[in-house]
């Protein structure tokens, strides 16, 4: 596989991600999405840094820390939408605007 095919496959889910980000009202669909848009990100770093320099393990490690870094943010994530939703009975972006402040 070329790095245009890795960026093609970064792209793609990018673009998926940002719709379904921007097309949701559920606030865990808004999460699915985000996730993809970061999963992007880290494949296109992964891509490049295997292309650059592909006998130093530096981008991997950081991959891997990006990857662990994405799961404790969504856990984190997910955590709050099921207090916020056990609390209130809130699962729409709509209906939790109350929260801010």
């Amino acid at each position: 596989m070329t790095l245009q095919t890795f960026l093609l496959l970064a792209a793609a889910l990018f673009s998926v991600g940002l719709y379904g980000a921007l097309s949701q009202q559920s606030i865990v669909m808004i999460m699915m999405g985000l996730e993809l848009m970061a999963n992007a990100v880290i494949v296109a770093g992964a891509a490049f840094w295997y292309f650059v320099s592909p006998d130093r393990p530096d981008g991997q490690v950081v991959v891997l820390v990006a990857v662990t870094l994405m799961a404790v943010d969504m856990a984190v994530g997910f955590a709050v939408v099921t207090a916020i939703f056990r609390r209130r009975d809130v699962d729409m972006t709509d209906s939790a605007a109350d929260l801010k402040g």
